[in-house]
C-alpha cells in the first residue's frame, strides 16, 4: 500500500530552525514534558540507573590505574594531577553512546511513542560520534567557564541539543555543534527560562537534604530527594525532547507512532504528512 512508504513530520524542520523560524512556548514546554513525565519516567529512570552503574565501574577501573580513586582526590587536590581529568574523559567516552539512547526517549515521548529501558543500548553504532560530540561540548562548555561564567551558560544552551542531532540527522559533531549553535542562537532568552527552571526544581530537591543533614531526620530529606529526583531527571530529558522536536522536527514512519484520542490539539497540528521522496535523506528516525 502506498500509504506504507509514507512519514510524518513532527514538530520544526532544520531549515526553518537555522533561520530563527519557530517559536518557544516557556510554560508549554515545561507542561508537556511533565506530562510525558507521568506518564512514561520508568524507562529513562531505569536508562539512568543503569548508566550510573556503569559509570561508578568505569571510574572505579579508571582509577586502579592511578592508585586507587583515594589517591586520585588527593593527587587533584593536593598537586594539581591530571589523573582526574583524564578519569573523566575515560568515563565520559564510555557513558555518552547510552546517555544518548536516553536522550532519544525524551524525544520519543514527545511524539508519542513508547520507550523501553532498552532503547539507551539502541544507538551504539552512533557511539564514537556521540562521544566525540559530549567530549567537543564539554571543552568548550569548559572554555567558556573559564573565560568567564556567562558564556559557558550560554554555550551550555546553545549546546544541548547537540547529542540528538548526531543520531537523529547522522550529522558529524561539528556539524551538530554549528546547527545547534546557528539556531538556538535565536530563542536564548526563553531556552534560558526553561533550563534555569529545571535547575531551580533540581536545587529545591537539595534543600531536604542541606536542612536535615546534620539531625536525626537526614534519612528523610535523602528519600525525597530520591523521590524527587525520580521526577526531575526524566522531566529534563523530556524536556529537551520537546525542545528537539520543536525546533528541528523528527521525521517518523507514519504507522510507528500512535496518536491517541486524547492527544492534544497542539500535537495533532504539528502533524505534516509526507512523501517518502525526501531526496534520499535519511532522517528518519528509529528507535
Amino acid at each position: 500500500m502506498p500509504d506504507n512508504n509514507k512519514t510524518v513530520s513532527i514538530g520544526g524542520s532544520v531549515e526553518k530552525a537555522i533561520k530563527g523560524e519557530y517559536s518557544i512556548d516557556v510554560k508549554a514546554v515545561l507542561t508537556e514534558a511533565w506530562q510525558n513525565t507521568l506518564k512514561s519516567r520508568i524507562s529513562i529512570n531505569l536508562g539512568l540507573l543503569a548508566v550510573l552503574f556503569l559509570g561508578m565501574f568505569v571510574s572505579y577501573v579508571a582509577s586502579s590505574f592511578f592508585g586507587g580513586i583515594d589517591v586520585v582526590f588527593k593527587a587533584a587536590q593536593n598537586e594539581g594531577s591530571q589523573a582526574l581529568q583524564m578519569i573523566n574523559i575515560v568515563v565520559t567516552i564510555a557513558i555518552w553512546p547510552f546517555i544518548a539512547g536516553i536522550e532519544m526517549m525524551g524525544i520519543s515521548h514527545a511524539i508519542n511513542k513508547p520507550t523501553q529501558s532498552k532503547m539507551i543500548f539502541s544507538f551504539l553504532h552512533r557511539g564514537s560520534w556521540v562521544a566525540l560530540c559530549a567530549l567537543l561540548t564539554s571543552l568548550l562548555i569548559s572554555i567558556g567557564v573559564q573565560l568567564f561564567i556567562i558564556p559557558g551558560v550560554l554555550l551550555t544552551v546553545m549546546l544541548s541539543l547537540t547529542v540528538p542531532l548526531v543520531i537523529d540527522k547522522k550529522l558529524s559533531p561539528v556539524q551538530a555543534i554549528t546547527l545547534s549553535i546557528k539556531a538556538l542562537r535565536f530563542k536564548l532568552m526563553p531556552l534560558l527560562v526553561i533550563y534555569f527552571a529545571l535547575f531551580m526544581a533540581f536545587i529545591l530537591l537539595l534543600l531536604p537534604i542541606a536542612l536535615l543533614i546534620d539531625s536525626s531526620l537526614a534519612p528523610i530529606g535523602i528519600v525525597i530527594f530520591l523521590v524527587g529526583i525520580s521526577y526531575v531527571a526524566p522531566w529534563y530529558y523530556n524536556v529537551k525532547g520537546v525542545l528537539y522536536r520543536d525546533i528541528f522536527g523528527v521525521l517518523v514512519d507514519q504507522n510507528s507512532i500512535n496518536i491517541n484520542e486524547d492527544d492534544s490539539t497542539d500535537k495533532r497540528k504539528n502533524l505534516e504528512n509526507k512523501e517518502s521522496s525526501n531526496n534520499g535523506s535519511d532522517d528518519t528516525f528509529s528507535a
